[in-house]
């Protein structure tokens, strides 16, 4: 909910502005705004924090991002279904190490289980992160590899095989030192358009200068890629995220770039169009300089208002972004100090020096129907005047619409030197767990037990997970707004490919449903229609097909 002074009077409806109140307070706030129609459902109670249970080792994880100085950043992981079970297998960076392809075995509800697949196509050095996206439309998801040195699309066969597509697809991977990446479908393109953020220039090696970024779209013909369209200046970019943040239908292209080499630069954001060169917005059309050693990006309408929200992370305090009250432009003012997130200093450890934040993910881990927020944290290696013990933030939404930490009661904490991570169920008991690639140490995977523990997990509250198909090249139907009501309260998420730090995921999209048990569902497709709202019953996985009337329910089937 946003709080007095937040509001921009435009697609928000009274309810969700009113998000987390209740009686009599509810009331007298309503006649003091001039509301006259207000929902009758109470919102849910706030839950406790889930608790996690570390399990790599015993999950059959054994790998470590590594290397010296350009490989202090990145360390990305990509969740995804690689043989069409449903289940998340995942595709860890391994910097000098080689990446790793890593099969989920996981029981239903039960102990986290991965074996390993190695294969020459994807046992890749110099890798820094990994997303998933179906590039040419043919329902097995692909990869597209962030490397020092030239980048890779692998082109998924099923059954967790993949292979090189750079020829195939005349894609020119460069030689750049990438660790960010985001995609699109623009217009009727066959192929989707892809950006990539690149941070130093390798070529340099004498002094630091930042390399540009590139954007990649399809050819005139659309069955391949044409040259690469230079994005310059770059500013040393870590994450780059396409989202409609202003629901017009386009979606632009926000970067988040490390301030440590650069002079004069500052955070962007380019206007993408079919058709037409990338523009960069300036101050005259509203964007406003804004300086910080740019880390990782997340996108949610946290505020409830249908407009998302972007969360930045850095080193010391990070951003919380909402557009300025009537704004014509991409015109932004922080509100994380407000809201609680700018997680700034360690929770845990005694440290008091500033914190250094990776991998930001809005989701709802305790389903009590209100989003969290995770972040990853990790100094960059021995940085004196950074904390050394800075564990990974558990931000828990509140129904006020602030955030509290979690971390600590979740069991999260670990003194360790995070990178990239996802918030995914691995093992398909409606309950999100958490995987974290780790610096010079084996990564981090922890199972979300709910109430309960290793032994006897426990849900915590009602959920739904939904995924989407349409026909056409962008069969998951990436730029969707996935709309769900729960009582008189609508949550709305972005499907986007890109943000976080150095990796994604694509698949199952979760939503906690607190104490309900059922809730409508609705899509805004990418090119703007809006499909029919849909009864989805609690606990439940379910395809949403385009010119459905029903969403199809997928039932896992356990395995031993």
């Amino acid at each position: 909910m946003r709080t007095a002074g937040e509001g921009r009077g435009r697609r928000a409806p009274a309810v969700r502005l009113l998000l987390g109140m209740a009686g009599g307070a509810l009331a007298a706030l309503a006649v003091v705004l001039g509301f006259d129609a207000l929902g009758t459902d109470d919102p849910p109670e706030e839950m406790t924090p889930p608790r996690f249970v570390e399990e790599a080792a015993a999950a059959g994880i054994s790998h470590v991002y590594d290397g010296d100085f350009t490989y202090f950043v990145g360390g990305g992981v990509a969740a995804f279904d690689c043989d069409d079970d449903g289940r998340p297998d995942l595709y860890l960076a391994g910097g000098t190490e080689p990446a790793a392809l890593y099969r989920n075995e996981s029981a239903v509800g039960g102990p986290l289980r991965f074996a390993s697949v190695p294969d020459p196509a994807t046992d890749l050095t110099g890798v820094l992160g990994a997303y998933p996206i179906d590039v040419d439309g043919d329902g097995s998801i692909d990869l597209a590899v962030l490397r020092l040195g030239e980048n890779v699309l692998l082109r998924g066969l099923g059954g967790c095989r993949f292979e090189r597509a750079n020829e195939a697809w005349g894609f020119d991977g460069g030689d750049a030192w990438t660790a960010a990446f985001s995609a699109t479908w623009e217009g009727s393109a066959t192929l989707p358009t892809l950006a990539f953020g690149n941070y130093l220039d390798p070529t340099n090696p004498d002094r630091a200068v930042c390399a540009d970024n590139v954007l990649v779209r399809p050819s005139g013909h659309g069955a391949s890629y044409a040259e690469p369209i230079p994005l310059s200046p770059g500013y040393c970019t870590l994450s780059i995220l396409f989202s409609d943040w202003d629901r017009s239908g386009r979606r632009d292209l926000r970067m988040t770039n490390d301030r440590h080499y650069y002079v004069d630069g500052e955070e962007q954001l380019w206007r993408i169009e079919p058709g037409r060169a990338p523009h960069l917005y300036t101050r005259e059309e509203g964007w406003q300089r804004l300086v910080i050693w740019g880390m990782g990006i997340a996108s949610f309408d946290v505020t409830g208002d249908g407009l998302p929200e972007i969360y930045l992370t850095s080193q010391g305090d990070n951003k919380l972004l909402t557009l300025v009250d009537g704004a014509s432009g991409p015109e932004y003012r922080d509100i994380a100090l407000r809201r609680g997130v700018t997680a700034h200093r360690p929770y845990a450890g005694g440290e008091t020096l500033p914190s250094t934040a990776w991998h930001p993910e809005f989701q709802d881990v305790n389903n009590d129907g209100f989003v969290d927020l995770f972040v990853s944290k990790g100094n960059v290696e021995a940085q004196p005047d950074h904390a050394a013990k800075d564990p990974s933030n558990l931000l828990l939404g509140q129904p006020d619409g602030t955030f509290v930490e979690g971390g600590d009661a979740a069991g999260i904490v670990r003194f360790v030197r995070g990178r990239g991570a996802a918030l995914v169920d691995l093992n398909l008991d409606g309950m999100l767990d958490l995987v974290q690639v780790n610096r010079r140490e084996n990564a981090s995977l922890w199972r979300n037990v709910g109430w309960g523990s290793a032994a006897e997990p426990a849900a915590m509250g009602h959920w739904i997970a939904v995924r989407l198909e349409q026909p056409g090249p962008n069969r998951s139907a990436i730029g969707s707004w996935i709309q769900v009501r729960i009582g008189e309260r609508i949550v709305e998420r972005e499907v986007t490919i890109g943000g976080g730090h150095a990796g994604g995921q694509l698949g199952w999209i979760h939503f906690g449903l607190g104490e309900a048990e059922g809730a409508e569902v609705r899509v805004r497709w990418p090119d703007g229609e809006t499909g029919p709202w849909m009864e989805l019953e609690a606990d439940r996985f379910a395809t949403i097909a385009r010119g459905a009337s029903e969403p199809e329910p997928w039932v896992p089937g356990a395995v031993a």
